[in-house]
């Protein structure tokens, strides 16, 4: 049973029958173009132009539609003897269709860190040095669980039970907080029961971290890829661009083992808090012999767990090759288990009657913003270096950064961890402040204060690319009106259509953008580290004393940073708030996720899936079981994003089943995107690999497009792939055609250029007539090939 499942991957009939014999169940004239959308979500009555149609396959989270007249279509392949049958696949749902999904906000971060993974450079060989680079970008991703949990101890144990609650000014203002107060003498009073309810909130966020991980993980990564049967594997799989593997776009192993060691890193972080706090009391004099004996077992207890959990992330990595159905069940359900029995232990023990302990100050332990940030840094050098080692072997001048795209990345995801965990301790002490309680730790101010220096360099590189966009639309404006001899002219016109493109070429600077951001960052973050521990004081009381414009600078720079990083925090909330109720603005939030979460969760676990673990097998069993089915031609059409799946998809199938197929592609980032970012998967060989598998592949792109482009460059657009860019706008003034000014498309609307259909009928014609192989799916190929299950109506 389980093998009728699988597409057929070119094994051949019994020579009686008629699928042996080549002929054709549904007539040779039947062709299907398949439509996939790009980015920011668009609705199955859009892509068909048509407000009636209806699902023939998936459910409501992504599926096959078509227009109602054409639901049987295979039944009557007759009435389609002069054009294709449309059907679309749509897959915003899988990022912006649930509510819930408005809280991916908060894991920005860990989807930036598990981008750094895939953008590691194309290179010849160095086996070492590409698993190397794999484990030190796992490694950060683990920091940022580390950092995240470690802000939520901040909130809850230091600030609120530690420092508010250990003081009667801010405890009796609150009366939430007033049973913990010392001054009511009850049971919660000292500071180690107060710590062990605070541990509550990390806990659970842990907790919450883990499920959500689950439940995705369920229902993305454990989506079964098809299968080859046994004996018909392609022997030449592992020679060919890494997309190509059957188990690719499968990681159910790899996820399920990091979500367990991130797990349990966020709860050994909670008992290190609580732990710290409370050995360092039982050291004192006057301590418990027996309480610090505790205290020395657990500290070795968790320095020993956490190798492990180090050791689990670094011991293994993708397994690409086949799909790997094995589960770590021991790691997988005992580590995080074991990591609880120790946070339990830890509770206990700080629990424990201590009857003179006060607390004051910050809480033990408060330079672990330092050290991580530290450790971060490190991490993110060591990337470079070995980006820049791995790119020596295959140097393309192309690649982004020169191959140092994923140190840049993971810089920006430490960043983006450090503004969010700044910013709910900022604005948290805010709201405590005034009642004599010390705030959040040095680092964090410090960090803060470098804020508004980051952004002044950002400003003046977003200054400099604004003026040499407008010097690029001058020199544009000429050639721009040159194009249109014969026509009134119209400076306003000329000029919009000149700043449209030079506009566009914008994504060619993003590097120095990116790369910009994170140079500064990497700097500023080690001139705070130095400064907090230099003069263990905030910016603004270290400045005391220098002359007074430095004086002033400092107390002005932490006071707008602790702003703006507060302000910044605010905006993320509120977007989150917004897109949870309004699905306009969670469908302009899902653009973000649309572009983040193509790649597998490679690195962090707690990111937001990846919906190509869905849409490429259900892709690929569509494309697979319809031309085995009905012996049709296929043109997978993609726009923008969509254009990369149709890539990934085609990367997938069969070597029988590509012969059937086509590509065209328009708007689409492969190249000018993806190709520069990330090199070892969509770089020069990858894509021109795929063109060689891909005998029929035609992409439309527009100069004033700024995201697509040609996807063969060499040093022009390969004729064989790449149409002349297509005209924008269609028409520059009035004309008999367009007696309305003509709109500048851009990056949209590909399908209004009447040179799409030309080239759809074209690759229509160009695909060969090829006999039909034995279906597996025999017993329903009609009701399949419309997208009901194998084997029975529906």
């Amino acid at each position: 049973m389980a093998s009728s499942m699988q597409p057929d991957t070119g094994a051949t009939a019994d020579s009686g029958t008629t699928e042996a014999r080549g002929e054709r169940r549904y007539g040779t004239e039947l062709a299907l173009e398949l439509l996939v959308h790009g980015v920011g979500g668009t609705t199955p009555q859009e892509m068909l132009d048509d407000p009636s149609v209806v699902r023939i396959a998936g459910d409501d989270t992504a599926g096959i539609h078509r227009r109602r007249e054409d639901a049987e279509a295979e039944s009557r392949p007759a009435d389609y003897r002069d054009r294709p049958v449309p059907e679309a696949y749509c897959w915003s749902n899988l990022t912006s269709g649930n509510g819930a999904r408005a809280l991916w906000l908060v894991l920005l971060p860990f989807m930036v860190a598990n981008l750094a993974h895939w953008m590691r450079p194309a290179s010849l060989g160095h086996t070492t040095a590409v698993r190397t680079y794999g484990v030190l970008v796992r490694l950060v991703a683990l920091s940022l669980t580390v950092l995240l949990v470690a802000a939520a101890c901040e909130v809850a144990l230091d600030l609120t039970a530690w420092q508010c609650a250990g003081v009667e000014a801010c405890a009796s203002g609150r009366s939430w907080l007033g049973f913990l107060s010392p001054e009511r003498g009850g049971w919660w009073s000292q500071p180690g029961r107060r710590l062990a309810l605070a541990a509550l909130v990390p806990t659970g966020l842990t907790g919450l971290l883990w499920w959500l991980s689950h439940r995705t993980w369920s229902a993305y990564e454990s989506q079964p890829p098809v299968r080859r049967p046994v004996g018909e594997e392609d022997p030449e799989a592992a020679a060919r661009p890494a997309l190509c593997l059957p188990g690719f776009w499968y990681g159910r192993r790899l996820v399920a083992r990091l979500r367990a060691a991130h797990t349990a890193a966020g709860f050994l972080t909670v008992a290190a808090a609580l732990a710290a706090a409370a050995t360092r009391y039982d050291r004192k004099p006057g301590g418990s012999a027996w309480l610090d004996a505790v205290g020395w077992a657990l500290e070795v207890t968790l320095v020993a767990s956490g190798a492990f959990v180090v050791w689990v992330v670094c011991s293994r990595g993708r397994s690409e090759s086949a799909p790997d159905d094995r589960m770590d069940r021991a790691i997988v359900r005992a580590l995080p288990g074991a990591a609880l029995v120790v946070l339990a232990v830890a509770v206990l023990h700080a629990a424990w009657s201590r009857p003179g302990w006060r607390s004051s100050g910050w809480l033990p332990g408060d330079e672990t913003f330092a050290v991580l940030a530290l450790v971060q840094g490190t991490l993110v050098l060591a990337i470079g270096v070995t980006a820049w080692w791995l790119g020596r072997s295959a140097a393309d001048d192309r690649t982004a950064l020169g191959g140092l795209g994923g140190a840049a990345c993971a810089m920006v995801a430490c960043a983006l961890g450090g503004l969010m965990s700044g910013g709910v301790s900022q604005r948290v002490a805010d709201w405590l402040d005034g009642t004599g309680i010390p705030g959040p730790p040095v680092v964090l101010s410090w960090q803060a204060a470098m804020i508004p220096v980051l952004l002044l360099v950002l400003a003046a590189l977003a200054g400099s690319f604004a003026v040499r966009t407008w010097r690029t639309a001058r020199r544009e404006a000429p050639a721009v009106r040159a194009g249109h001899p014969g026509e009134p002219e119209d400076t306003s016109r000329t000029l919009r259509i000149a700043v449209t493109l030079a506009a566009a070429r914008l994504t060619d600077y993003a590097p120095w953008f990116v790369g910009t951001f994170a140079a500064a960052t990497l700097l500023l973050g080690g001139g705070a580290i130095t400064g907090a521990w230099a003069t263990h004081q905030e910016p603004g009381q270290a400045a005391e004393g220098t002359p007074g414009l430095m004086a002033a600078g400092a107390q002005l720079a932490q006071a707008l940073g602790s702003w703006l990083i507060g302000v910044a925090f605010i905006l993320l909330i509120a977007s989150g708030r917004r897109a949870y109720r309004d699905p306009s603005a969670r469908r302009t939030i899902g653009i973000l996720w649309d572009v983040g979460t193509f790649w597998p969760r490679a690195a962090h676990p707690f990111a937001p899936p990846c919906y190509a673990e869905r849409a490429v097998p259900d892709l690929t069993w569509r494309m697979a079981t319809w031309t085995q089915c009905t012996g049709g031609r296929l043109v997978i059409s993609g726009h923008s994003q969509g254009s990369v799946l149709a890539a990934a998809v085609v990367w997938q199938l069969a070597p029988h089943t590509r012969r059937r197929v086509a590509l065209l592609t328009y708007g689409s980032p492969l190249e000018r995107l993806y190709g520069r970012w990330f090199p070892a998967y969509f770089g020069r060989g990858p894509l021109r690999a795929l063109h060689s598998e891909v005998h029929y592949w035609r992409n439309l792109w527009r100069r004033t497009d700024p995201i697509g482009g040609p996807v063969m460059p060499v040093d022009a657009a390969d004729p064989e792939v790449d149409r002349a860019p297509l005209q924008d706008p269609l028409a520059y003034g009035r004309t008999l055609e367009h007696p309305l000014p003509a709109p500048i498309l851009g990056h949209g609307d590909y399908q209004a250029d009447p040179a799409f259909a030309e080239e759809r009928a074209g690759l229509l014609a160009r695909l060969p007539d090829v006999p039909l192989q034995r279906s597996v799916l025999a017993a329903g190929p009609v009701r399949a090939a419309r997208g009901g299950p194998p084997g029975k109506g529906v």
